[in-house]
């Protein structure tokens, strides 16, 4: 793969990023200050394959009902997957609560701050635990998702993220870093990254222009080619029905789930037996179904 030239180490456009995100810092819950390690963790989690604005309604709602580690520890399973409606992607909501376990058992009750503890942890990768470890614990590692790479591999590079190696991308990323305030760096970038440096730039509109070598190189950027698989019948429908109905009548037979969500037997019998798989549903007495209760 190409890395074109060598990126340069200047930051005269840090600050101009910097008070572009300052009215951004407090737009959503998780992002008060100073920021509560907990708080920061479940965002994280009900974030990934979710959108910002959907989130906030439901993370407001869970953290009232479990405002900590303990609390979440402490819940039944079933409380915490009826909190967690609306957000779909169930087995985050399995592995939040046991990973609230994990820290009620073996970190003191508390979210540990080192990137590598964090990563032990169910449902957190890389990313996770950079974005944990940087917002919440103001550790300086880059948090290196699509919006990051696509700005780094720009900005520095004057290239596409496929047109750099990963692994020279992750280290631009981090020698990057405004180590002096990372998290807001991280999610300045990662804003950026949604709504201006999108695959198809709003290069007017960006701080970050004056010292971009893509815009200097005329670059325009590139549609976006994904495409999401259609969600009308999909596999993720199916359980988020299956989910639904099991809200409204707890336990229920795969007949009764197909009556009360329109799909096939045999749709419904493939989505149950993956969501008692993920820990979300357990098997009960006469062949019923129901959540989790551990």
């Amino acid at each position: 793969m190409a890395t074109r030239s060598k990126p340069s180490p200047h930051r005269r456009d840090a600050g101009s990023l910097r008070a572009w995100y300052e009215p951004r810092r407090e737009a959503y819950p998780w992002r008060h200050q100073p920021p509560d390690p907990y708080a920061v963790f479940v965002s994280e989690v009900m974030l990934q394959q979710t959108q910002a604005p959907r989130v906030v309604p439901i993370f407001t709602s869970f953290l009232e009902r479990f405002p900590t580690v303990a609390h979440l520890a402490a819940a039944p399973r079933d409380h915490v997957l009826r909190a967690w409606a609306g957000l779909g992607y169930h087995r985050r909501a399995v592995a939040v609560h046991e990973a609230a376990r994990v820290m009620r058992d073996h970190h003191g009750g508390r979210v540990p701050a080192d990137p590598d503890a964090l990563r032990t942890l169910p449902g957190v990768g890389p990313y996770t635990a950079s974005a944990v470890a940087s917002i919440a614990f103001g550790l300086p590692v880059a948090v290196v998702d699509t919006n990051v790479r696509r700005i780094t591999a720009r900005y520095l590079r004057g290239a596409e993220p496929d047109e750099v190696a990963p692994a020279t991308l992750a280290a631009d990323a981090q020698s990057w870093l405004d180590a002096s305030r990372p998290g807001d760096w991280n999610q300045a970038l990662m804003d950026l990254g949604r709504v201006v440096c999108r695959p198809t730039p709003r290069c007017q509109d960006c701080p970050l222009i004056v010292g971009c070598r893509f815009a200097a190189a005329g670059r325009l950027g590139r549609p976006s080619v994904r495409r999401q698989p259609p969600f009308e019948g999909s596999r993720r429908q199916v359980r988020g029905r299956v989910v639904a109905a099991l809200r409204e009548s707890d336990p229920a037979t795969t007949a009764g789930l197909s009556r009360a969500t329109g799909f096939p037997a045999e749709r419904i019998a493939e989505a149950v037996d993956g969501l008692v798989r993920d820990g979300v549903l357990e098997q009960a007495q006469r062949g019923r179904v129901r959540f989790a209760e551990g």
